[in-house]
């Protein structure tokens, strides 16, 4: 089925790179107009030229999810770019370095302030153009580590993200059924998706391009829960919120679906 966004006005955050960019691609391709929102604007910039290139209809507006006036200032201009917001996808975040106990203040609200806060600020300011719209669709980026735990020996022989960025993509979690049912009489529906061993250029060893040069940073831990042979890649993660951004998933909300290469426990 093509042409699933015809008519549609996507904001993506994020959409410089990896899975935002892969979506971006793919939404334009099925007809919707977009809008990339990220903060390093030479690679959006890219991305941009390169949908229209290929006949897309798109535009770059660069934006700090973290910042509450660069949200509100773009999301303004969003609006009055193509004349209204139908869908939103709540792709932009990223983790930490360091561990805890000895991840440092900062560090931990930087996480939070751009995973949690930001999918906060981008969609409050999205909703009244929602409304007006008569409804809409908003897909919100979460992680398996929201429902998933480590040991001791896990930690020491494959490492993970921050604890900041664990706590974040929980809270994500439980924003994205608030939403959702804050959502139910203006007909918007909000949804999340929890990736696992996606090949981006922030997780990735080696060469994204090359299935066989590049590696995931968390790859040895990610290949003994999966149930089917990784990795995935953007797009894998771009078709899903296509799907629950398109009419097909009309009757689904305050879902947060896992897209991981199936692991023995799933939340």
């Amino acid at each position: 089925m093509a042409n699933r966004l015809d008519g549609k006005v996507a904001v993506i955050t994020g959409g410089n790179s990896g899975i935002g960019e892969g979506t971006a691609k793919l939404f334009a391709t099925e007809g919707a107009k977009v809008i990339i929102m990220a903060r390093r604007e030479d690679q959006g910039r890219a991305v941009e030229s390169a949908i229209r290139t290929d006949g897309g209809e798109v535009t770059f507006i660069a934006c700090d999810v973290g910042d509450e006036a660069s949200v509100e200032s773009a999301i303004a201009e969003a609006a009055s770019t193509y004349g209204r917001i139908d869908v939103l996808f709540n792709n932009a975040g990223g983790g930490g370095r360091t561990h805890f106990p000895d991840e440092e203040t900062e560090e931990f609200k930087r996480v939070i302030n751009v995973n949690l806060n930001g999918t906060f600020f981008v969609t409050r300011a999205v909703w009244p153009h929602m409304v007006e719209a008569g409804g809409g669709a908003v897909v919100n980026m979460s992680s398996v580590a929201a429902v998933r735990g480590t040991s001791p020996k896990m930690h020491a022989k494959f490492g993970s993200t921050s604890s900041s960025y664990w706590a974040a993509k929980a809270g994500v979690d439980a924003l994205t059924r608030y939403m959702a049912g804050m959502g139910g009489n203006d007909n918007i529906r909000v949804n999340g998706i929890r990736p696992g061993q996606i090949m981006t250029p922030g997780a990735t060893r080696g060469t994204i391009n090359d299935p066989d040069g590049g590696h995931h940073a968390f790859e040895g831990m990610f290949d003994l829960m999966q149930m089917i042979e990784g990795p995935g890649y953007p797009v894998d993660v771009a078709n899903l919120v296509l799907f629950l951004v398109s009419d097909e998933s009309r009757f689904i909300t305050s879902q947060i679906i896992n897209i991981d290469g199936g692991t023995p426990v799933q939340i």
